[in-house]
């Protein structure tokens, strides 16, 4: 027993426990990302024995609570630490057994107090027309190709033999009658393929767009029912769209009028009612309310169900054997979550089965109305800009109203409800709100976390640990470590003089044109000074502005040898070149995009007119729709979305309307408005000033090219920023913060300093660690050198962060650059009071 104390209590074993937690979240990772979340869950998350190492976890946290007596005063720091592990632990359990989460589907104007569930279930509902039994089994499926190869899908089939695979067998007695249920084969992201064979069956291709494109594979001799429409193939039947062979052509007689357009050509024609007419292949054909193609001939071959794209195909697949007391079947059931799918049907020895699988139908304690879903698209393009949904609770009587959008979360008893996606593929749009259901797991994870970072903090000031020790441990070693501080400076030196390689592609007549254009620094900073309203409604120098604009099309802070404020003039002037400019960076390994636009394969950036066909049709139309209703989007969807929104925001910089430089008098929201917008917004005297001033300005700084005489152009200049001055006076920042905005831009304060902190931290551990084998008086004045030197740098962090906070009008914190420069700053502080704290 006490050999079972000292094992189960030692911290040896929490080393050990820490190693295989640790390799086990990793190679879950790479499992999910090769074979899915499910697989992830049912090989490693949801085993038995991945519980039994977090069980044994908090055992032996426990255990070391007593065994070495932390609840004494000198022993509070590590207390707290082994506490927030076994609080973290506990919140991660009741997240796991207790929470749950869904979705809930809302269409316009309909009030529901259902959600449908995270977690996937197979359902078996048994009655006799009496009596009823319901069974709920949750169970987790995985499925690793034979052929893949390599280390991820051998460890997924060692994990895969630990479980026990994905069989599984239950019983149940209903009445005195024996029901068992046997699992037979399991599919993800299942679809039906035609494979094709002489020998097998002949099969008409039939794809329908009704919701999204759905493949049907219509046997020869058969009807089918598609969305209450009957399609028949070489079987007449009456009321049915009828597909059949007449004289070696394919015709069609349909009890329905309709039409068709034939895709290559173009060319459209009519489909008379009851009238045998021929059948066009690749043709879409508007029949019945239901649009359909044929897209070959028929084929003959046998149908098989196959795992293909988790976008394309998100159902899986369950087969499973019914058994009965003298009768068997074998049923095939599709699902998936956030899915409520209907059920299969049938009767064996005297009792209706209804199974299904997928997600379950949850209910609220509250009901919630769906009154307006907002969908607000770039200018120029079907892209979702932003959607939001105005609900009202319904709460026993204590109703309110809500708007639910990104970052703005509706949080009531408990119950958290998130935007997440919509579908405006139907008459009616429909919203679809994340449900969240955790308060009790959420905040015992956070106060863990929260005692873990206090427990941390104790530890480093705390006289009794190790940390007290450093610096004898540290001369201990100075005799021991001479070879290892070479290899280590060595590393060091050879990481640090590692170099970066743009590599960029230009278009030599697009580049000799801009060049030519290019208006002098000078000047273009004198246009940078200008104020811009953003769509946020910030008030900005255009030079700001610009590179922003710039930073989010090209990840770059010029183009060429062309910095921000010219690039910005030259689109105001000058913008249909921009079309043609290779600027809108795409990621090195989207190649899936490239084809799509028909660039090379190593071509890092894109025009304009890359993205459009010659009808003029946005060619990542159909891919930014389908990321955009997705849930959990991949990493090729989060770049689509993202290479989207470069291009929108290239589109309305050429178009002029995110130029916005003339206030309105009088308005009541202060908003500002561009050149493009002038007719229907400006009226008066302001209509003449935001006609007249670009169109004058641009044709002066045509002629100050010219001369190299910007004189006139400055004038026009100046009218503007007087316009500006007088029109829009409550808003425009001050003259002083915008040179203080200038200025910031102009020294790119953070952006240096992440060299700054690496060169001086390198120097200081380099003579730090010098000074472990020889601390002499020149290496402690270097040590004071570099200390001085971090703090100088930290105190111009602090300058840079409070001009950051003065120019934003908000604490520098709001979004993740500035939490990064902030928690980089925090870190510094700390860093810097426990230095001197240790010194």
């Amino acid at each position: 027993m006490d050999k079972l104390y000292n094992i189960l209590f030692s911290t040896r074993l929490t080393a050990i426990l820490f190693l295989l937690f640790g390799a086990s979240m990793g190679v879950a990772t790479f499992i999910e990302n090769d074979y899915g979340t499910q697989a992830s869950k049912a090989l490693v998350y949801n085993t038995w024995w991945f519980e039994l190492i977090m069980l044994i976890f908090v055992l032996n946290f426990i255990g070391n609570i007593f065994k070495y007596r932390l609840f004494r005063k000198e022993k509070i720091s590590v207390l707290l630490f082994h506490l927030a592990f076994i609080l973290i632990l506990l919140g991660a359990g009741i997240t796991r057994y207790i929470s749950f989460e869904g979705m809930m589907p809302i269409q316009e104007g309909q009030t529901t107090d259902k959600m449908l569930s995270e977690k996937t279930y197979l359902t078996v509902i048994v009655d006799d027309d009496k009596d009823q039994l319901e069974i709920n089994k949750r169970y987790f499926f995985a499925r690793i190709p034979k052929e893949d190869k390599g280390f991820i899908s051998t460890a997924s089939r060692f994990f895969d033999v630990i479980r026990g695979g994905n069989g599984f067998s239950f019983k149940a007695d209903f009445r005195k009658q024996p029901v068992t249920i046997n699992y037979v084969d399991y599919v993800p992201n299942a679809y039906e393929e035609l494979q094709p064979d002489d020998s097998g069956e002949e099969y008409l291709h039939f794809v329908e767009s009704a919701g999204g494109r759905h493949d049907h594979y219509i046997k020869k001799g058969t009807v089918v029912n598609i969305h209450n429409i009957l399609v028949a193939f070489e079987k007449p039947v009456e009321g049915a769209i009828n597909i059949f062979t007449q004289q070696d052509t394919l015709r069609i007689k349909t009890p329905f009028e309709g039409n068709y357009m034939t895709m290559a050509t173009k060319n459209t024609g009519l489909v008379a009612k009851d009238s045998v007419q021929t059948f066009n292949l690749r043709s879409l054909y508007n029949i019945g309310n239901m649009q359909f193609v044929v897209p070959e001939p028929p084929t003959k071959g046998n149908l098989a169900i196959v795992s293909g794209n988790k976008g394309q195909h998100p159902a899986d697949m369950l087969t499973i054997e019914v058994v009965t007391a003298n009768e068997k079947k074998k049923v095939t059931l599709f699902g998936n979550k956030y899915a409520n799918m209907p059920p299969e049907q049938f009767s064996l020895d005297g009792l209706n089965f209804r199974i299904s699988y997928g997600a379950k139908q949850l209910e609220l304690p509250f009901a919630i109305k769906l009154r307006d879903f907002q969908l607000d698209r770039y200018p120029g393009s079907m892209s979702p800009k932003s959607y939001a949904s105005e609900v009202t609770v319904y709460d026993h009587g204590k109703n309110f109203d809500f708007r639910i959008f990104m970052n703005n979360i509706l949080d009531h008893k408990g119950y958290r409800f998130f935007q997440s996606s919509y579908d405006d593929s139907g008459p009616i749009e429909e919203t679809h709100l994340s449900v969240n259901h955790d308060a009790v797991g959420t905040w015992i994870t956070y106060i863990g976390y929260a005692m873990l970072f206090l427990g941390l903090l104790m530890i480093l000031f705390s006289k009794h640990t190790r940390f007290a020790n450093l610096k004898k441990q540290l001369k201990s070693i100075k005799k021991k470590k001479e070879a290892l501080l070479m290899v280590v400076m060595l590393c060091s030196l050879m990481a640090f003089s590692q170099e970066r390689h743009q590599h960029r592609l230009t278009e030599q007549q697009i580049d000799s044109i801009l060049e030519a254009q290019k208006v002098s620094v000078a000047h273009a900073e004198r246009f940078g000074k200008l104020v811009i309203q953003d769509a946020g409604g910030r008030m900005k120098p255009v030079n700001t502005f610009a590179s922003e604009l710039l930073r989010k099309v090209s990840k770059k802070d010029s183009y060429l040898d062309i910095d921000a404020n010219q690039v910005i003039v030259s689109m105001v002037t000058n913008p249909k070149i921009w079309y043609e400019v290779p600027v809108i960076f795409i990621k090195k390994d989207n190649t899936k995009v490239r084809d799509i636009l028909g660039i090379p394969k190593n071509q890092k950036y894109a025009r304009l007119s890359d993205f459009f066909d010659n009808d003029i049709r946005y060619k990542l139309r159909d891919e930014v729709a389908k990321a955009h209703k997705k849930r959990i989007k991949n990493k090729y969807e989060q770049s689509i979305i993202a290479i989207d929104g470069r291009v929108n925001l290239l589109y309305q910089a050429i178009e002029g309307n995110i130029f916005k430089f003339f206030p309105i008098k009088g308005d009541p929201n202060h908003k500002w408005f561009s050149y493009v917008e002038r007719g229907s917004i400006f009226k008066g005297k302001d209509s003449l000033n935001a006609s007249y001033m670009l169109p004058l300005y641009s044709d002066a700084l045509y002629k100050g090219l010219a001369t190299n005489d910007y004189s006139k152009a400055d004038e026009y200049l100046n009218l503007i920023h007087n316009y500006q001055r007088k029109v829009g006076n409550d808003v425009i920042p001050s003259d002083k913060k915008i040179k203080l905005e200038l200025f910031y831009n102009k020294y790119d304060i953070f952006r240096n300093l992440f060299w700054q902190y690496m060169l001086a931290g390198l120097l200081l551990f380099i003579v730090v660690i010098i000074e472990i084998f020889n601390s002499s008086k020149g290496i402690r004045t270097l040590i004071k050198i570099g200390s001085f030197l971090i703090t100088a740098l930290f105190l111009y962090h602090t300058v840079g962060l409070g001009i950051r906070w003065y120019i934003s009008g908000h604490a520098p914190w709001s979004n993740g650059y500035e939490s990064m420069i902030y928690v980089a700053w925090a870190t510094m502080l700390f860093g810097i009071i426990l230095g001197r704290k240790s010194a």
